[in-house]
């Protein structure tokens, strides 16, 4: 199973951060990001969380994105101008 979630993560040592994180806390998930690649500001610029697994518990990982400070959903179809 493949979840994937738009974050407002914009650099390279918070995306370590909660892939470390992540790695520690659930080791049997795959877990990887593209850092936002527009000016917009979140949700239209964004990074792009990856997570596969087993089991993936959504809400957990929402949770656990917003208690290290990061804003976070599920990837929804959107249209941004």
């Amino acid at each position: 199973m493949t979840e994937i979630f738009i974050t407002d993560i914009e650099t390279k040592i918070q995306a370590k951060h909660v892939l470390d994180y992540f790695k520690t806390n659930n080791p049997d998930l795959k877990i990887n990001y593209d850092l936002n690649e527009t000016e917009k500001s979140y949700p239209c610029g964004h990074t792009v969380l990856r997570v596969e697994g087993y089991k993936i518990e959504r809400q957990s990982i929402l949770t656990a994105l917003q208690k290290l400070g990061h804003k976070s959903e599920i990837l929804e179809d959107k249209i941004c101008v």
